[in-house]
């Protein structure tokens, strides 16, 4: 170790002002890239939900053929999800408070649709996953925030939001009880994984 030591000392005295400036600079180019992989895992989920998103009416229609056309309603939100991506581009923090933000706003829409029973709300769960890993640890406020917002969404679809605009059958509701279910938890699993090993601490 002491003869490394030396190598590696001997070895800087003839480094120029250019070489030690790049080398100064590359922790600090490995924080950036550290601090961007939460925004990369928040793209990957956002582009998922998008291809994911033109199959679930085709799955209404496939299993609950009198809903099929209240479903392509949900359609509506793709651009929405759409614009996360390119959002990061210009601001990561607010491509990665978008996401859970816009799930919340999509799965309310989708519960006035389908009501309650219809277990839409299980995205809740999805969302207030997204607003636990996709912030650093100086963004803690960030954090509270998305996450205080979506359970006031979760209260208010499950105290204010009203009938649905679609009627439905017991056997279309526990058919799309199903659905969600697993729907949800399909997501939160992909999102659990595309997470896992994500650091989320302060780079200095």
């Amino acid at each position: 170790m002491a003869c490394a030591f030396n190598v590696q000392a001997k070895r800087e005295t003839y480094l120029g002002p250019m070489e030690l400036q790049s080398r100064d600079s590359q922790p600090a180019n490995a924080g950036s890239a550290a601090k961007d992989d939460l925004t990369r895992a928040t793209i990957t989920v956002a582009w998922v939900i998008i291809l994911n998103k033109p199959f679930y009416p085709l799955y209404v229609w496939y299993l609950v053929d009198d809903g099929a056309v209240a479903s392509l309603v949900t359609l509506l939100s793709v651009p929405f999800f759409l614009a996360v991506p390119f959002l990061a581009k210009k601001s990561p923090l607010a491509a990665r408070l978008a996401l859970p933000l816009v799930g919340t706003i999509d799965t309310l829409f989708e519960t006035k649709i389908f009501g309650q029973p219809s277990g839409t709300e299980f995205f809740f769960a999805a969302c207030i996953m997204l607003a636990a890993m996709s912030f650093r640890a100086d963004e803690k406020l960030w954090q509270y925030a998305m996450a205080i917002l979506v359970f006031i969404a979760f209260f208010f679809s499950r105290t204010f939001l009203g009938a649905p605009l679609q009627s439905w059958s017991a056997d279309d509701l526990a058919t799309l009880l199903n659905l969600n279910a697993f729907s949800a938890a399909s997501l939160m699993v992909f999102i659990a994984l595309r997470y896992a090993g994500i650091s989320r601490r302060t780079e200095i």
